[in-house]
């Protein structure tokens, strides 16, 4: 009888140690490879997918003792889809509450498109559910403080709808902005046409910008995108509107006069040859998709059509005569 309950005590010595050891990894904080830690669950992960993914994110040194205090507490098959972002480090027992329940005060943003970086602060700084760390910072210190090389903030960060749980800073979403739009803009890079009149990503995203600008529809990207790598070829000045306008800053009031036009500035793209000096808005994937494979073709000009679309020419003589025939019919609609 004794050897029993001398076995049964060691027994019962090992189960309080291995508790203990488990009740010590269920509460002790997890290191984050970074913060904010961002991830994503889809309808349908199971409990083991989702430490597998937490994992890989560098979220979790060990997955299958946080699948096997899952599994422990009942909850295996809780696991609540969303994007969940982590402010800072929390526990195994935390983490695994957090996805069950998935009671996370999200909130999003969007960026839309061919907006300025100027109209994307301002709607950073009226957003009441950020944190505003970057209201008072000047451009060249966000992009220190979120870790960016370049010089201008213009066209760097990529539109798209960005998901944070209420109260997250905004340079966090700064961030995660600008590293999107460098993963798209490298990975495109690396499949670009050949023999395009760029020699770095950097300049194919100015003239996405441009692209993004002028384009009235969706179809037409390509095609614009052409005109100007065709005029950068031969080289031709760009001459296109939305650089003046750009240029021109809070003086432009809704009309581009032609003495607008004359007025030489960095931007200027009637009186300077090239590219401009950074992009000139937020472009979208489509437009840096547009430049990287123009539309064949040899197209040197186009203009607006009036419904969105436009006509392109391959001549001057060709783009004069669709200049009168669709400014003729906007001047006289009834005709």
């Amino acid at each position: 009888m004794s050897i029993i309950k001398e076995l049964f005590l060691w027994v019962l010595f090992l189960v309080l140690i291995v508790a203990g050891l488990f009740t010590y990894y269920a509460r002790t904080p997890i290191p984050l490879d970074h913060i904010p830690f961002v991830f994503e669950l889809k309808h349908g992960t199971s409990l083991k997918s989702a430490a597998h993914q937490i994992r890989q994110a560098g979220g979790l040194n060990n997955d299958w003792l946080f699948v096997l205090l899952g599994r422990g507490l009942g909850k295996a098959k809780q696991i609540k889809p969303g994007n969940y972002q982590l402010e800072h480090e929390i526990s195994p027992l935390q983490l695994l509450d957090l996805i069950s329940k998935g009671q996370v005060e999200q909130s999003s943003l969007t960026i839309i498109e061919g907006h300025t970086f100027n109209q994307f602060r301002s709607i950073l700084n009226n957003e009441p559910t950020l944190r505003h760390d970057s209201k008072d910072l000047t451009d060249a210190e966000i992009l220190k403080r979120i870790g960016a090389s370049e010089l201008a903030a213009e066209g760097l960060f990529f539109p798209d709808t960005y998901n944070y749980i209420v109260g997250s800073s905004d340079l966090a979403l700064l961030k995660r902005a600008y590293q999107l739009m460098q993963h798209h803009l490298q990975e495109n890079w690396k499949k670009r046409d050949a023999n395009l009149p760029f020699e770095t990503p950097y300049q194919a995203l100015i003239l996405a910008s441009i692209v993004e600008k002028e384009t009235g529809q969706p179809a037409d990207r390509p095609l614009i995108a052409s005109v100007f790598i065709n005029r950068l070829r031969k080289p031709m000045r760009l001459q296109t509107d939305p650089t003046v306008i750009y240029g021109l800053g809070s003086k432009f009031d809704g009309n581009l006069r032609k003495r607008d036009l004359l007025r030489d500035n960095p931007y200027n793209t009637y009186t300077r040859d090239g590219l401009t000096p950074t992009p000139i808005a937020l472009p979208g994937l489509a437009s840096i998709q547009a430049v990287l494979h123009p539309a064949p073709g040899k197209a040197l000009y186009f203009v607006a059509r009036g419904d969105g679309s436009s006509q392109f020419s391959n001549s001057l003589i060709e783009h004069n005569n669709a200049v009168n025939t669709y400014q003729l019919k906007q001047s006289n609609p009834k005709k």
